[in-house]
């Protein structure tokens, strides 16, 4: 019968014991979390905290915590071994950094689509005047043009609505926020 990765019979010591040369008791607070196939897993935790480190927080924690609490140790010491300076805070402090710059990136991408939209509105517009404006009577000249810039007036108010209500929801967030 297994337990833990160990016979009952012949112990087969966890990675943190092995690591250690030390003999794995029953009982030891490692073998659940750092099992003889992934000595690596360990050998990180061990090099970064120190085995009394990670056996006094395992000891401390409630047994349904330690594995949520051994894959952060593991997580930061595998940071902690290529970064040694910053560990996790330098790869959140990278990805923080390309997201901001991805999101000015984004900022200015609307404020082109908004100004090629002006663009494109502004030709439509004219030429529909120019439409009208041939094609009217003498007496209709005087209302028409009145008449198509109220109209094109209230197409770019909402135009323009459409696009502050697109930008104030983009506004601020962050894959941080929970």
């Amino acid at each position: 019968m297994k337990e833990s990765g160990r016979k009952q019979g012949a112990m087969s010591p966890c990675a943190a014991c092995k690591l250690l040369r030390r003999r794995c008791a029953q009982d030891c607070v490692f073998a659940p979390y750092f099992p003889a196939d992934e000595p690596q897993k360990f050998a990180s935790v061990h090099k970064v905290f120190g085995a009394s480190n990670v056996n006094k927080m395992l000891q401390e924690l409630p047994e349904h915590q330690r594995s949520d609490a051994v894959s952060s140790m593991v997580y930061e010491a595998n940071a902690r071994v290529r970064d040694p300076v910053y560990g996790c805070v330098g790869a959140i402090s990278s990805l923080q950094q390309q997201i901001d710059a991805l999101q000015t990136q984004l900022a200015i991408a609307q404020a082109e689509v908004v100004h090629m939209r002006m663009g494109q509105f502004s030709t439509s517009s004219a030429t529909s005047n120019a439409a009208t404006t041939t094609t009217c009577s003498p007496d209709q000249k005087s209302t028409a043009p009145n008449h198509s810039h109220h109209h094109n007036h209230q197409t770019t108010k909402s135009f323009f609505t459409m696009d502050m209500v697109v930008d104030q929801a983009n506004m601020g967030e962050s894959l941080w926020s929970c």
